[in-house]
């Protein structure tokens, strides 16, 4: 049986994930793929974190183990220490998994590619996809099946963009940025102004986005164009599924948002800020770097979101946030003490007016 593509010593996988082999055959044994402890087999790596699961990661079948520093795990796998097991993991499956996307060069001939478009060398177009007059796919891009690259969109060395993608003319993509099915990057943002007969008139929307490096999209998201200037998402971000980025909007640099969350025009998000799913943000709020805002939490317009852990709308200081909280689960109880203290008010009431009217 011949050893599968991509196949790597547990010592060259050791060195790769950043751990130490403690245990087993590191140069013997061959790993190929990843999986849970669970389902793990024969040329299989997994991990384990938590102490409650040594016992199954001990039983299990896989090849290869990594586990945490100084855990002295034993059993039938070879066994990688690491300090973060989680991260060793994933930087384990980087390595030997094969792209899912990764597909032969060439253009399918079902595709429509402009004879003004230039691409790279290695770049793959899938069927019924279409690249417009003047855009540019860079380097061993995959450009997957229906997706449109508008006219003088440029798309990066590595890219990859899954079914259904939608470019708008003018958009720009750094290297290596994956877009998931049904993105849509440079739409119009949602601008109007007001006439005094209450008729809605459209904002210009003529400006661009840029995505940086290693930027990664969710399946659905959008992301609208500038208004007048540019909407730009920083180098190595992450964005979940079914997130609306507004006209105008600042992300910076790894920058993590869960999904559905929706970003009003005009905000600006520092660096390393992380933001929950189905949070809501008003127009020109500012998020600082170092902030971590919580799940369904709403950003007032304006509002300056300060490092630290924020919840709630609107949205507050986590330690407030619980003390408020607690209180609400209390107004039952506190109303009731409520009637009872007027109850025994109108009856003292009561009692000075008998006792005042018998003087």
């Amino acid at each position: 049986m011949s050893e599968p593509e991509g196949a790597l010593t547990v010592e060259e996988l050791a060195a790769l994930a950043g751990g130490r082999v403690v245990s087993g055959d590191g140069r013997g044994v061959r790993v190929s793929r990843v999986a849970s402890v669970e389902a793990a087999g024969e040329g299989d790596v997994t991990f384990v974190e938590d102490a409650k699961l040594f016992d199954a990661a001990r039983r299990g079948r896989a090849s290869c183990l990594i586990a945490p520093t100084g855990s002295a795990l034993e059993g039938p796998a070879c066994v990688i220490e690491a300090e973060r097991p989680k991260l060793a993991f994933a930087l384990a499956a980087a390595a030997l998994q094969r792209p899912r996307s990764q597909r032969a060069a060439g253009v399918h001939p079902t595709a429509q590619v402009a004879g003004g478009a230039k691409l790279g060398e290695g770049v793959h177009v899938g069927a019924h996809a279409v690249i417009e007059e003047g855009a540019e796919v860079g380097e061993g891009a995959r450009v997957l099946a229906g997706v449109y690259v508008g006219a003088g969109a440029r798309v990066g060395r590595g890219c990859v963009l899954h079914p259904g993608v939608v470019l708008y003319e003018g958009v720009t993509l750094g290297e290596r940025v994956t877009l998931h099915a049904g993105v849509v990057v440079g739409a119009d943002g949602f601008g109007y102004v007001r006439d005094d007969a209450g008729v809605y008139h459209k904002f210009p929307q003529v400006g661009t986005v840029v995505i940086e490096d290693a930027v990664e999209v969710g399946a659905n998201t959008c992301i609208d164009r500038g208004a007048l200037g540019e909407t730009r998402i920083g180098r190595g971000t992450k964005i979940d599924n079914l997130v609306q980025v507004a006209h105008n909007v600042q992300i910076g640099e790894r920058v993590v948002i869960a999904a559905q969350t929706g970003i009003s025009g005009s905000t600006v998000i520092e660096s390393d800020a992380v933001i929950g799913g189905q949070v809501g943000m008003g127009d020109h709020a500012r998020v600082l770097s170092g902030a971590v805002i919580g799940s369904q939490a709403g950003v007032l317009p304006g509002k300056i979101v300060r490092p630290g852990v924020w919840w709630g709308t609107p949205v507050q200081p986590l330690a407030e946030y619980k003390r408020l909280n607690a209180l609400w689960g209390r107004l039952p109880r506190m109303r009731e003490e409520v009637e009872e203290l007027k109850r025994q008010v109108r009856e003292l009431q009561s009692r000075i007016g008998e006792e005042g009217g018998e003087r």
